[in-house]
């Protein structure tokens, strides 16, 4: 049972400490900057995997993949507040994935937090080489959102509808960050599902 709320009367509360593990630093008309001398690609992960992050599923729903469409999904981390006004979010998504591709074209798009009881669908939509997003939907409950016309999965912690606004390319992955439209939280007093140092985590 979600209950409403006006995206103008939400309050997002301050930026999330999450931040995307990529190297973002370019200077404008010059090659990318390296990294500095000593900071492996395994440091770098390593130190940022101490970095306690919620855990979101982010979904989209393709008009144009077949005749009704397909919805489509990514768990991330890289997920934080920007602004309060107005309601501003941002994900952060690998360069060419999937959901990369579909978010160029579709401004359209939704987001639900995950709580500690599903980190069997946080797997599921992170795996490499997994099957079809069509088939990964198939035994999760989810209502499709009026604004975005996404998944909003059941259980959440609470939902957001988003309208993308910018899109900045940072290294490996560009930063999408999309007015928030509607937003639903649960009624549910769960904990909400973290990542830290490599595992999915419950807290509480």
């Amino acid at each position: 049972m979600f209950t409403k709320i006006p995206a103008d009367a939400t309050a997002a509360g301050p930026a999330a400490p999450s931040t995307p593990t990529v190297a973002l630093a370019s200077v404008p008309g010059d090659a990318p900057i390296p990294h500095s001398v000593g900071v492996s690609d395994d440091e770098f992960r390593a130190a940022l995997s101490r970095l306690a992050a919620g855990v979101v599923l982010i979904t989209a729903h393709d008009p144009d993949d077949g005749p009704r469409g397909e919805d489509v999904g990514m768990t991330a981390s890289a997920f934080l507040s920007v602004s309060l006004d107005p309601p501003l979010v941002m994900v952060s998504v690998r360069n060419d994935s999937r959901m990369d591709d579909l978010l160029e074209l579709q401004p359209l798009w939704a987001v639900s937090v995950l709580s500690g009881h599903q980190r069997q669908i946080a797997g599921r939509f992170a795996m490499k080489g997994r099957i079809s997003d069509r088939l990964l939907f198939n035994d999760i409950p989810f209502i499709r959102g009026e604004a975005s016309g996404a998944p909003l999965i059941g259980g959440a912690l609470a939902t957001l509808e988003c309208r993308t606004e910018q899109r900045v390319v940072a290294g490996d992955h560009t930063l999408v960050i999309a007015r928030v439209l509607t937003s639903s939280v649960s009624s549910e007093d769960d904990g909400p599902l973290t990542y830290f140092r490599g595992k999915y985590r419950q807290l509480g």
